[in-house]
């Protein structure tokens, strides 16, 4: 059963012809009742016998018949050449051009329908089809091979030779779905008069204990018939299906309508027609119940809408006088169908009125605090050029969808869709100021989305996060015998995998701590600016360990006398504590103190790699110092020339 046609009751002006014959009269019997697969063999045996120079005219009318007949079937390519002849013999209709556009579409032919679009644009340049598939091609091209992240697979084993479409999990579990088919095992014989097709049946499909799905097989008791059925939706405890039916009649439109089915001991029962209004000339299908079970949406044709196929609902527990459009947010001149609730205000449809790449696409939508609807096509590799539709998700980003891509037959097949988790991951080191890893240090992240997180650096002092796009992140590291550490990280907001690094340079309580880039003027305790980020830096670690107490110490070269030096340190060390405390720093919480020339610096690992003319544990006395060559003097000089901070204490105001 061809899932568009299970939405008929297309009501399409018979046109006069002047051609006349029975043949031709039958064909527009069979469109009229909407029975389109063998309404277009009738017209194409027609359509070929119109050979005479004087029968171009009637032979363009019966071409473009042929071709309404193949777009209803969503043969796109048959249906775009059959309009192209309907042009070429003169049809005068511009509503051929657009359909050409449309079908052109279908086909991912985007520069070619970009084409026909503009030409039925310029007859016609109030159209909302023509002005959204003109933005679709061109959004598709625009676009090109980029895609979404989703991953999106050939479910192989639902699917058959022919079509299986409009998969729908069973309420409450994942591991029950049940999807519209018309395998060559589907109830009766009598193909369809509408697709030339076996009538489809709905059918379900089981996990095993393992997780692993089954073979399909019908839909047990006694609801599957010798008519098309499909297309399902469930009341939030799963006892009751509403379900899409063809109304077949002799001598009457092809239509469809709206059925309930009843579970009992895993059997439903045969359906029962749910009437929405009295109107009997309008199709009812596509049902899909919201979550909460309140509303009943589905598609109809009927007087009232935006054109073509609208999205409707009614409430399930007062009828009368609820039936409500879902608007111009979602309703477009073109088709809206298979609605699925999310959740009460997140809404998947698909849509040929919206701009797409083609036929059908798949949408969503999001209720907006003003009561519209925000509404975002799912992108490729979701949405393709052919027709996509029938969504429904599992647990998380995932799920199933019908598309009839890459079947030059038109059949509908079930694929599965992922959108795998970012791997956003953030990492580093917790090293101590000589750059050495302290092991079982412990940090803490605290995201501004809630998040908080907390890991133990690994015996190489490495450690590594998960994080989410677009989070800012306050990060704390510390260590038994260390000071705190703080960093702050904002992730990026793009869709893609990315590892960020920051390492955590903890110091130490035991022993002082020299700080880089502290700059003074020339034989003068004066800060200069650039010292201004040290010094900043400084006072954060003092704010991240605020029951710490502190010496800040400075010291001078070998050259000049003791007292000097002395002295020059002495207000140097001041001058640092002066900024602190105008940056906030409590003054009680420091000290200061010069220590001249009188406490040269030993050679630490960190400082041997840096200056390997030096060995650890090498002390930069006078004495060693000349022993030097010159130039390893002047950097022996530079590397005493130091600020430095000792912890005192670690437990200020704790008491």
């Amino acid at each position: 059963m061809k899932r568009i046609l299970l939405f008929s009751a297309i009501l399409i002006a018979v046109l006069a012809t002047g051609c006349g014959g029975a043949k031709l009269s039958v064909a527009d019997e069979q469109m009229e009742r909407g029975e389109y697969f063998d309404a277009a063999k009738t017209y194409r045996k027609v359509y070929n016998k119109m050979t005479k120079r004087e029968q171009r005219p009637e032979r363009g009318v019966v071409a473009f018949k042929m071709a309404e007949c193949h777009r209803m079937l969503n043969q796109s390519a048959r249906a775009a050449a059959a309009y192209q002849n309907a042009i070429r013999y003169g049809y005068p209709d511009s509503m051929a051009t657009l359909h050409l556009a449309e079908m052109l579409h279908a086909e991912g032919r985007y520069k070619e329908a970009i084409s026909s679009y503009r030409e039925f644009l310029a007859r016609n340049p109030q159209s909302v089809i023509a002005q959204n598939g003109l933005a679709g091609c061109e959004m598709a091209l625009r676009l090109g091979k980029k895609s979404t992240r989703y991953v999106v697979k050939d479910a192989k084993i639902f699917n058959s030779r022919r079509s299986d479409f409009a998969p729908m999990y069973f309420p409450g579990s994942f591991d029950m779905l049940y999807f519209t088919t018309t395998n060559e095992k589907v109830m009766g014989n009598k193909r369809s008069e509408i697709t030339g097709m076996k009538k489809g049946d709905i059918w379900v499909v089981k996990k095993n204990e393992q997780g692993v799905w089954q073979r399909p097989e019908p839909i047990e008791g006694e609801l599957n018939s010798e008519l098309d059925e499909g297309i399902v939706s469930f009341s939030p405890d799963g006892s009751t299906m509403y379900l899409t039916k063809a109304r077949r009649e002799p001598n009457a439109n092809t239509g469809v309508e709206i059925f309930t089915s009843q579970r009992s001991d895993a059997q439903w029962s045969t359906p029962v027609k749910y009437e929405i209004t009295a109107d009997t000339l309008s199709s009812y299908g596509h049902p899909a119940v919201s979550p909460d079970g309140e509303y009943l949406y589905f598609v109809s044709d009927m007087p009232g809408g935006s054109g073509g196929r609208d999205i409707w609902r009614v409430n399930l527990k007062e009828r009368v006088g609820t039936l409500e459009n879902l608007g111009e947010f979602i309703n477009t001149p073109g088709d809206e169908m298979f609605p699925y609730f999310r959740s009460d205000s997140v809404m998947y449809f698909a849509s040929n009125g919206h701009p797409g790449f083609g036929g059908l696409d798949l949408f969503r939508a999001e209720l907006t605090p003003s009561g519209g609807w925000s509404v975002v096509n799912m992108g490729s590799p979701v949405n393709s050029s052919a027709d996509d539709f029938g969504i429904t998700f599992g647990e998380g980003e995932q799920g199933y969808f019908s598309s009839n891509r890459g079947d030059g037959r038109g059949y509908d097949h079930i694929y599965s869709f992922e959108l795998p988790d970012l791997n956003i991951l953030i990492s580093g080191w917790v090293l101590d100021k000589d750059e050495e890893p302290i092991p079982n240090a412990v940090i803490r992240i605290v995201g501004n989305d809630g998040s908080n997180q907390k890991a133990v650096a690994r015996d190489d002092g490495s450690w590594s996060f998960p994080l989410q796009r677009g989070v800012s992140y306050v990060m704390l590291a510390g260590a038994k015998g260390y000071l705190n550490a703080r960093q702050e990280f904002t992730a990026d907001s793009a869709e893609v995998d990315a590892e960020y690094g920051v390492d955590f340079l903890l110091a130490s309580i035991n022993k002082p701590v020299v700080i880089d880039n502290i700059f003074y003027d020339f034989d003068k305790a004066t800060l200069r600016p650039e010292s201004k980020v040290a010094l900043d830096s400084l006072a954060q670690v003092l704010r991240d360990n605020p029951n710490v107490t502190i010496e800040m110490a400075s010291h001078t070269d070998r050259h000049g006398n003791d007292n000097y030096n002395m002295d020059l340190s002495h207000r140097r060390a001041k001058s640092v504590i002066d900024y602190l405390i105008s940056v906030g720093i409590s003054a009680d919480r420091l000290q200061h103190q010069g220590y001249g020339e009188s406490r040269p610096k030993t050679i630490t690992k960190k400082l041997a790699r840096q200056f390997p003319q030096f060995k650890e544990g090498d002390v930069l006395n006078e004495d060693y110092i000349l022993a030097l060559p010159h130039e390893d003097q002047d950097i022996a000089d530079q590397i005493n020339r130091r600020t430095e901070f000792q912890v005192l204490s670690i437990d200020y105001q704790m008491y």
